[in-house]
């Protein structure tokens, strides 16, 4: 059963109890084997087995035993209980022959008298359909025709009783047996009444020792029905709580509820609705035309539309403005009526929410979607001009570049995302003096800035080495110059600078703050030690430290940006592995175009490029 109940049910053990106070040791044993039964759900002979085995066992009284169980149970219950029950005991001691206690016995109905069977079966389908709490029970009576006992034909099927027994467990079970504490109660009184006259009846409120010991206050409402009874038990506490969810609900919500009556002209509001409108509910609340009133003019079409839905007969749903004091509030309202045979209605309800909080946030969300829009225009625009700034000035080949002593290829991956438009850039170029000048590069960030930054570089090492030195180390030194002469606003930026020697294949190389290049021989790939150089434009006087290496024919140097083997979630000797496996696999025996095309990057948000040299036999070698 619910709690509702469990509630019931105590109350009832107490009524019970107290109904058959009697100072007779025979009343002792009973009420104290009806207080056990109900308390723990066994059958009334049970509890009278164990009142029986306890006087044994202690060599006492069986009345004695009785009378220490019903004042242990008597003493947890709380003051109020008590007192009732003395007052009912005061009652019953005055009026002792007005109150006939039935006999009570181990019987086990298992089916409903056969006359009333089929409206017990139909008191089960009606119950099953009906949310509440209820039972139905049908009298029971002796050979003179005196209602003895009750037995039980339907049970709600949420109802679940201090037990736990559900209605297939109590349904065809006498009163008496299955709650024997029941009996010449209050509610059982006013059972035996209502079978007599017909008359529905109210017991309570009552108070209760709840499950905790919790004092509550439960009612029960007796209605005849048929051959039988209809209880419904009804908690007003409950009821009470309901109807503070219910505000809670309204005030979390900002919703309120009206109703207008239009035969009587009365209107109703809730509490919430007076607040909505911040009215003073002592002055009722709004006539038609101080709510006409408050509508801002602009919304009269709204209002118009609404109106012609209400008058097809439709639910009306519309959101619209109304000023209230100095300030403007957004309402949605949902309008339907009770109607007449013909339709026209009797009854106008609706339910109002104060929406102003998320109109004023929709508005402000489709200001900012506006502005976002406008604003990826212009970065789709800046994208657009830097990459093609980006091919300009870095046109990338699609073959071998021929160079003295070397073939070249290069291979550039741009990000996925156009809003990545980078400054990566590479430089293999012979110089004066026939020997070959490799560069690569990276600049930090993206954009028209990384791609200008990253021209002015690439143009700068290609004027330098023609008017200055091939020195790499002095090169990198020039080109620091170059960022820091842009003070704070400096940029930075990475580069690997080399000076190949086609004669005798040495390879003098520097590098500021770049990945060192990878070098591939007989299948074997090893990185370059790496000489030490900060970043570009980073400090005012770096040091850049160069390294000299010697490639044979056939050996393959590749020289990459970041995006090859960087990735946040792996390390940076992660990153190599995937290349390193590559190059062992295939630089000896695959062209360069088709050997990078096989290198993959490890971020693709990052732009990625690629230079790859072989050395071949040079022409003066070959004479």
């Amino acid at each position: 059963m619910s709690s509702q109940q469990d509630y019931l049910q105590r109350l009832a053990d107490i009524d019970a109890a107290v109904a058959r106070a009697q100072p007779d040791p025979r009343v002792l044993v009973d009420r104290a084997a009806g207080f056990i039964a109900g308390r723990v759900g066994c059958r009334i002979d049970e509890a009278y087995g164990q009142l029986q085995l306890i006087a044994t066992e202690q060599g006492r009284p069986l009345a004695e035993v009785a009378g220490d169980v019903l004042a242990t149970m008597q003493t947890h219950m709380p003051a109020e209980v008590r007192a009732v029950r003395a007052a009912v005991d005061g009652v019953l001691q005055r009026d002792q022959t007005t109150v006939r206690r039935p006999a009570v016995t181990a019987r086990h109905v298992s089916v409903p008298p056969r006359e009333d069977s089929e409206w017990a079966a139909t008191m089960r389908q009606v119950l099953a359909a009906v949310s509440g709490s209820h039972t139905a029970v049908s009298p029971v009576r002796d050979a003179a025709g005196q209602v003895e006992d009750f037995v039980v034909v339907a049970v709600s099927p949420s109802v679940a009783d201090l037990s736990g027994r559900r209605d297939g467990q109590v349904i065809g079970r006498l009163i008496s047996e299955t709650y024997p504490t029941v009996v010449g109660g209050p509610v059982w009184q006013a059972w035996k009444d209502t079978v007599d006259d017909r008359i529905p009846r109210e017991v309570g409120p009552l108070p209760y020792e709840g499950e905790g010991a919790v004092a509550v206050t439960v009612v029960v409402r007796v209605h005849a029905v048929g051959p039988g009874l209809l209880n419904s038990w009804v908690r007003p506490d409950e009821q009470a709580r309901l109807a503070e969810r219910i505000d809670q609900t309204e005030r979390l919500g900002n919703l309120g509820w009206g109703e207008w009556d239009l035969l009587s002209g009365n209107v109703v509001w809730s509490d919430e609705m007076f607040r909505i409108y911040e009215r003073d509910p002592a002055d009722g609340p709004l006539r038609d035309e101080e709510s006409r009133a408050l509508r801002l003019p602009e919304d009269e079409p709204i209002h118009q539309q609404a109106a012609a839905t209400f008058g097809r007969g439709e639910t009306v749903d519309m959101i619209y403005r109304v000023r209230i004091g100095d300030r403007i509030k957004f309402l949605r309202s949902v309008i339907d009526a009770v109607r007449d045979v013909n339709g026209r209605p009797i009854k106008v309800y609706g339910i109002t929410q104060d929406v102003t909080a998320r109109e004023i946030s929709r508005a402000k969300l489709a200001e900012i979607e506006q502005q976002l829009q406008s604003q990826r225009m212009s970065l789709e625009a800046e994208h657009l001009l830097a990459s093609q700034l980006q091919h300009i000035i870095l046109p990338i080949p699609q073959t071998t570049i021929d160079l003295p002593g070397l073939q070249a290829a290069v291979r550039y991956l741009p990000a996925e995302h156009a809003s990545q438009v980078g400054g990566d850039w590479y430089h293999a170029a012979v110089v004066s003096d026939g020997q070959v000048l490799l560069a690569i590069g990276d600049v930090a960030g993206h954009g028209i800035r990384a791609a200008t930054t990253m021209a002015r570089l690439r143009h700068a090492l290609a004027a330098l080495s023609v008017t200055s030195t091939t020195e790499p180390a002095e090169l990198l030194s020039h080109l620091n110059r170059l960022l820091r002469a842009d003070g704070r606003d400096a940029d930075t930026a990475t580069a690997v600078i080399a000076r190949y020697d086609p004669l005798d294949g040495t390879l003098v190389w520097a590098q500021a703050g770049h990945p060192p290049p990878l070098r591939t021989r007989r299948g074997s790939t090893t990185t370059l030690d790496r000489p030490g150089g900060p970043l570009l434009g980073a400090v005012r006087s770096p040091v850049y430290e160069e390294a000299i290496t010697r490639l044979d024919e056939g050996d393959v140097l590749l020289f990459y940006t970041d995006g090859l083997i960087e990735h946040r979630q792996r390390t940076t000797a992660e990153g190599f592995v995937p290349v390193i496996r590559t190059l062992n696999d295939a630089a000896e025996h695959l062209p360069l175009t088709e050997l990078i095309g096989r290198l993959r990057r490890a971020n693709a948000q990052d732009d990625t490029c690629i230079l790859a040299v072989r050395r071949v036999r040079a022409p003066e070698e070959r004479r």
